[in-house]
C-alpha cells in the first residue's frame, strides 16, 4: 500500500452503499465512482515532500508556506510532511520515488529532467537562458514547454506544476575578472556536471570538479583559484571569507520546479488537486521573492565585507560557450535546432 497517501474510512462507506444499491450516490459527476471528484469529508490525505536543502534554506521556507496553505485551505483534509536535508536521497533518487509513487512532491531544476526527456537539458546549458522570466516563458508559454511537460506526465509520471527562481550562478575568485581573458588558465572548481565543465573550458579556465564540502579549504589554500555558485551559495558556504572577488558571469539561471507524482495527483479528488495547484503557485511566488530579495541584499553585504563585484561584458562569454552547443543538439537529435529556435524566440 502506498505509504505516503493515507486514506481513512470512505472505502467501507462505498462498499455499504454499493451493497444497498447506492450506485448513483457513489458515482461522482464525472462518472469515476468518486475518483477525482469532490473529496469525501471522511478521507484525509498526507503528502510527503522531499528536498535536498536544509531547514535554514529559502527552499524549506517556501515548502513550509505550501504546507501551511494546503492545510488551511483544505481544513486539514490534506497535509504535507516535509523531509529536508536529503533525508530521502538526492534529487534524482527523489524523482524516481515520485515515479513509483513512494514520494509525492520534490524540487528539481528543469534541466535535471533531461535524465528522462533529453531536450530538457537545453535549459541548463550556459547562456541558453537569459533570466528567470525567460525560462518561465519557455516552460509554460511555448509549444516546446507544453510538449515537454506532457511527455513527463504521460511517459514518466512526473507532473511539473510551477517553477521558482533559485538564483543565478556567478564566479568568485582570488583575482579580479573584468573580461573573459582574465579567466585564462585559472583553476575553477565546478560541480561534476557536463554543462558547467563546458562553461569553464569554454571561457579558458581549467575545470576542477570537487565535492562542495571540500571547496572552502581548497579556496583557502589556493588549490583552486575560484568557484561558481549563485550568490546565496557563496554566502551559505562562507566562500566570501576566502575570496576577494565576485564576477557576475551569470552563466546559468537556476530554477527550482515543484514536481508532483502523477500517481499522487490522480489519487487526489479534484478539489484537493486545485488546492495543491494553487498552493504551489503561491509557494513559488514566495520562493522567487525570497531569492530575488536575498540577491539584492547579498551584493551590498559582500561589498561591505570588502569584496569587489565586477560585471564583465558577457557577449564574449556567450559566444565562446555557444561553440559547444552543437554537442548538445547532437545528443538530442531530430528537431534539436528547432527547439533552440523556440527557446531563443522566447527572449524579450
Amino acid at each position: 500500500m502506498k505509504k505516503s497517501l493515507i486514506f481513512v474510512l470512505g472505502i467501507t462507506f462505498m462498499l455499504v452503499s454499493a451493497a444497498c444499491g447506492g450506485d448513483e450516490e457513489a458515482t461522482s459527476d464525472n462518472g469515476n465512482n468518486g475518483d477525482n471528484g469532490n473529496a469525501s469529508s471522511d478521507e484525509t490525505y498526507e503528502l510527503q515532500f522531499g528536498m535536498q536543502p536544509n531547514t535554514q534554506s529559502n527552499e524549506y521556507e517556501a515548502a513550509e508556506y505550501l504546507a501551511d496553505y494546503v492545510e488551511e485551505e483544505s481544513d486539514g483534509q490534506m497535509t504535507i510532511s516535509l523531509y529536508p536535508d536529503a533525508q530521502l536521497g538526492d534529487d534524482l533518487s527523489m524523482l524516481g520515488q515520485l515515479q513509483d509513487g513512494s514520494l509525492d512532491i520534490t524540487l528539481s531544476e528543469m534541466g535535471r529532467l533531461g535524465e528522462w526527456v533529453p531536450r530538457s537539458e537545453l535549459l541548463a546549458v550556459p547562456y541558453v537562458i537569459e533570466d528567470f522570466e525567460h525560462i518561465q516563458r519557455v516552460v509554460y508559454d511555448t509549444e516546446f514547454g507544453e510538449e515537454l511537460r506532457n511527455e513527463l506526465i504521460e511517459e514518466h509520471d512526473l507532473r511539473v506544476v510551477d517553477s521558482a527562481y533559485n538564483g543565478t550562478r556567478v564566479t568568485s575568485s582570488n583575482f579580479e575578472i573584468n573580461e573573459m581573458a582574465d579567466m585564462e588558465g585559472m583553476n575553477l572548481r565546478v560541480p561534476e556536471a557536463e554543462t558547467l565543465l563546458d562553461y569553464a573550458e569554454s571561457v579558458g579556465a581549467s575545470p576542477t570538479p570537487m565535492n562542495l564540502g571540500e571547496v572552502y579549504l581548497a579556496l583557502q589554500t589556493n588549490q583552486v583559484d575560484g568557484q561558481d555558485n549563485p550568490l546565496s551559495g557563496v554566502e551559505a558556504n562562507s566562500f566570501h571569507e576566502v575570496q576577494d572577488y565576485i564576477a557576475l558571469t551569470n552563466h546559468v539561471v537556476n530554477d527550482n520546479t515543484y514536481v508532483v507524482s502523477e500517481q499522487t495527483w490522480q489519487e487526489l479528488p479534484e478539489d484537493l488537486q486545485q488546492i495543491l495547484n494553487d498552493g504551489i503557485d503561491e509557494a513559488t511566488d514566495h520562493h522567487t521573492e525570497l531569492f530575488q530579495s536575498e540577491e539584492e541584499e547579498l551584493i551590498e553585504f559582500f561589498e561591505g565585507e570588502g569584496l569587489t563585484i565586477t560585471e564583465p561584458d558577457l557577449d564574449e562569454f556567450r559566444e565562446a560557450v555557444s561553440e559547444v552547443y552543437p554537442k548538445y543538439l547532437d545528443n538530442i537529435g531530430e528537431d534539436a535546432e528547432e527547439y533552440m529556435e523556440i527557446i531563443d524566440e522566447a527572449r524579450e
